[in-house]
């Protein structure tokens, strides 16, 4: 044997774990190996090998070491009773990778306990965070009074927080629920659209109830409005008012002037949150028109329980290629010099 075989022999590490009977190999594994094949593109320096219900790993010793994790936070998840996906292992090994390579903080949160974090269940299925970013953006809502949530489309902003007040409504922390957006997309679009003002406006609303409808029976949304109990209005709606006990929502935040996010922040009544979301890559504002989310985000920064959570490419939780188109947009944007306006 050579002295770099020995070296290389040397440098192999060996772990091997049980995986307990009460849980069947499919689910840690994946229908037709599918997690496992997943498992071993991300550590492809490394042979895993899977004989019963025993696993066994070789290879770098920090390549198996995270191997290790990563099949310990499974198990975590699994015990809660909830299924492991692809997509959950790939997050679980980023985040353990980030910790691993130092770029995590001191104390971050396990991939276990992001995944398990339930905030609602309706109709047969569970919403919870996916990622780090969205479990803090999650916790935020909880810790303060006004919450900014401002990322890319599909990093899950505004379905979130809507989530959030659903389970704020159902808890009696508050006694109804104000959603509202800026009908800037219409502009002068507006009056070419059929029907009444609110026949109009609704196509701009129209995101909003889809994600209610998620999260509630459908059938109780139209007496739920009917008694107040859960709003959906276009901005200018809310000018003048004062909204006490009530959880406030404002999407597409990047599309309202200066004027217009503190004439909505200035709403805030007493035992009242607020959460807004927006993603300033996305203005639709005309051409010279400051954004206040945008502005916002200078004069506000610092003020006590206002809290500013950014989400990034890495949280879009929608098809893969989201993300991927995410950044290819923001390095043609840095490249052109752009970034929104």
């Amino acid at each position: 044997m050579t002295q770099s075989d020995t070296a290389q022999t040397q440098a192999q590490a060996q772990a091997r774990f049980a995986v307990p009977a009460k849980h069947p190999m499919v689910t840690v594994l994946g229908s037709g190996d599918s997690l496992l094949r997943v498992i071993e593109q991300a550590f492809p320096a490394a042979d895993i090998h899977v004989r019963g219900n025993e696993v066994s790993a070789m290879g770098p010793p920090g390549e198996v070491a995270l191997i290790q994790r990563l099949f310990d936070e499974m198990m975590l998840v699994l015990r809660t009773g909830q299924p492991m996906t692809e997509d959950a292992v790939e997050r679980s090994i980023a985040m353990l990778r980030a910790s691993d390579d130092g770029s995590a903080e001191p104390g971050q949160e396990t991939p276990a306990e992001v995944l398990t974090q339930n905030i609602l269940s309706s109709r047969g299925r569970t919403i919870r965070p996916k990622t780090l970013n969205q479990k803090r953006y999650v916790d935020a809502i909880d810790k303060h009074t006004v919450v900014f949530g401002i990322g890319p489309a599909g990093t899950g902003k505004t379905y979130l927080a809507m989530a959030k007040a659903v389970q704020a409504l159902q808890s009696k922390q508050v006694t109804r629920i104000i959603l509202t957006r800026p009908a800037v997309e219409a502009g002068e679009r507006l009056g070419f659209l059929p029907g009444t003002l609110y026949e109009k406006i609704d196509p701009y609303l129209r995101p909003l109830y889809d994600a209610l409808h998620d999260m509630l029976d459908p059938d109780s949304i139209p007496r739920l409005m009917a008694a107040g109990t859960i709003e959906v209005a276009p901005l200018a709606y809310m000018r003048g008012r004062t909204l006490n006990d009530a959880f406030i929502i404002l999407d597409e935040a990047q599309n309202t002037n200066p004027e217009q996010m503190k004439m909505f922040l200035t709403r805030l009544g007493f035992d009242s949150k607020i959460v807004i979301t927006g993603d300033v890559t996305q203005i639709d504002l005309p051409g010279g028109t400051r954004s206040g989310l945008k502005q916002v985000q200078d004069i506000l920064d610092g003020v006590p329980d206002v809290h500013f959570s950014r989400l990034t490419s890495q949280d879009v939780v929608r098809h893969k290629l989201v993300g991927r188109i995410v950044d290819a947009y923001e390095k043609y944007d840095t490249q052109n010099g752009q970034s929104g306006k």
